[in-house]
């Protein structure tokens, strides 16, 4: 049976030749012949599997063929002469003795590249295309080196890159030059040579780079006590020390909050005033946390927590310490139980009394999205109103620091009613000695609550809102005037008349 070839590796060399590679397959032993293409070249067979070849001359993607007493094989394992590769341009062409700049290298047959040396150095391949390669360039003393590139192609053209000594970072100014122990805070570094930048130290601590060109560094201040050198390290070694200084932070202090109570459901914001509040870390209410909005050194806005019916204490920590407490309420927020009266004019001005829980602090009392033109708070359970304007049945509420009453519980409904109005008496005569049904049409008589004749009541019955049905009292003979009462007032009058019996 002829032998088989399964695969050649590496499966890609240079065009003049040389390459040493591995063909795997089967029925190896005896071979006579091993060729690439039409090209026969030395071998070695290492087993009736394995064949050890250098590959003879050539170009382009050529079959690999293995021939023994038993035959020749067939199969399509191919071996491609790849073009070497070239190198046309180094951007750039120089760099620092340090190395570790990136440096694009351009050409031609780049793809695959297996190595990049900067003399006899070798460099971190980043990207690799047919047409560019960037490298992170390695160490060397001042010198220019020659740049290839190493594929399976073969090595490229050497092109020149010049290693040139880094100068020393030099600092003139640190600011601010104090900060507080706890670190944190961004100190600007100005001088020149600060380019690329490895480290810059407080004393024996490492701040957090932000930002770095060839004037100026931008770093977070580590802890630290006392008064440090600040360094600066680059290529070309460390930069001169300038001092820095740990000043311990002042202790907050709390002048006054605004306001001093809120609701029990917390989310109202709340403003601290005070000194020494920059840089703060928490403001708590009792033991919980409330989300800070804005923070000066002079004020800071939160969102106050939630917390039971109660006193607390707001205090603000800082990296100077915790402040001195302030008291700060949660505060129930008010119910509304009952009015007196429910019914009125609608064209208000009546006083209303309130009845319910947590008025002390009410600020507002309104009837639908109408305020009350004024308010007396009498107890925490009462408190007096004076009743706007209004149409028909609206819900009374009342605010405070603890928020606005709902309709939930009690009845805090208000009904505006329109004034009476009398149209008509039938029958408009009657006895003198009264007795007589007298029938009144009108209009808004549904809550009527008083009928006089000439000033003297009478028994009545509502029927509806057009109709109160009234008996007459005793009169003297003559005419006298009947009136019509709700809460909402006096009707107009019109006149009945008393007959002699």
């Amino acid at each position: 049976m002829a032998p088989v070839v399964t695969s050649v590796s590496p499966a890609q060399g240079a065009p003049a030749g040389g390459t040493n590679v591995t063909l795997t397959g089967s029925g190896f032993t005896g071979a006579t012949m091993v060729r690439f293409g039409p090209n026969g070249t030395t071998f070695v067979i290492v087993s009736d599997t394995q064949i050890t070849a250098k590959t003879p001359a050539g170009t382009g993607p050529v079959q690999v063929t293995v021939t023994a007493p038993t035959g020749t094989s067939t199969q399509n394992v191919f071996f491609t002469y790849a073009a070497a590769p070239v190198l046309t341009a180094l951007i750039p062409s120089s760099g620092p003795t340090a190395g570790g700049n990136v440096v694009t290298l351009n050409g031609t047959n780049l793809t695959g590249a297996t190595s990049v040396k900067f003399g006899s150095n070798s460099a971190v391949i980043l990207t690799n295309t047919t047409t560019q390669i960037t490298a992170i360039a390695p160490t060397a003393p001042p010198s220019t080196v020659n740049v290839t590139v190493t594929t399976p192609g073969g090595t490229s053209n050497p092109l020149p890159y010049t290693y040139t000594a880094t100068p020393a970072p030099t600092l003139t100014t640190v600011s601010p030059t104090s900060g507080p122990t706890t670190g944190g805070n961004i100190v600007t570094l100005n001088g020149t040579n600060l380019t690329s930048a490895t480290s810059v130290k407080f004393g024996s601590n490492s701040a957090v780079i932000l930002t770095n060109t060839t004037t100026q560094i931008t770093a977070i201040a580590p802890a630290g006590i006392g008064t440090v050198n600040v360094t600066v390290s680059t290529a070309g070694g460390t930069s001169n020390a300038l001092p820095y200084t740990y000043a311990a932070a002042p202790v907050p202090v709390l002048s006054g909050l605004s306001p001093t109570s809120g609701p029990t459901a917390g989310g109202n914001v709340v403003t601290l005033n005070g000194t020494n509040l920059g840089g703060a870390t928490s403001v708590k209410f009792g033991s919980n946390s409330a989300t800070v909005l804005t923070n000066t050194a002079g004020q800071i806005t939160v969102i106050a927590p939630a917390g039971p019916p109660s006193s607390v204490n707001v205090t603000v920590t800082t990296a100077g310490g915790t402040s001195n407490p302030l008291p700060y309420f949660h505060l129930a927020a008010p119910t509304l139980s009952d009015l007196s009266p429910h019914l009125s004019p609608d064209t208000g001005g009546n006083t209303v009394t309130v009845f319910g829980t947590n008025l002390t602090l009410t600020n507002a009392v309104n009837f639908g999205a109408s305020p009350a033109t004024s308010l007396v708070v009498v107890s925490d359970n009462q408190l007096t109103a004076t009743a706007p304007a209004g149409v028909g049945t609206v819900v009374v509420t009342v605010t405070t620091p603890g928020g606005t009453s709902t309709a939930a519980t009690g009845n805090p409904y208000y009904t505006y009613l329109g004034a009476p109005v009398l149209t008509s008496l039938t029958p408009s005569h009657g006895a003198d000695v009264g007795g007589d049904a007298i029938v009144l049409g009108g209009s808004n008589l549904t809550y009527t609550d008083a009928v006089t004749f000439g000033g003297v009541p009478a028994s009545f019955a509502a029927i509806s809102d057009t109709q109160v049905v009234a008996t007459s009292p005793a009169g003297a003979p003559g005419t006298v005037n009947v009136v019509a009462h709700t809460p909402a007032g006096n009707s107009n009058a019109l006149p009945f008349v008393y007959d002699p019996s």
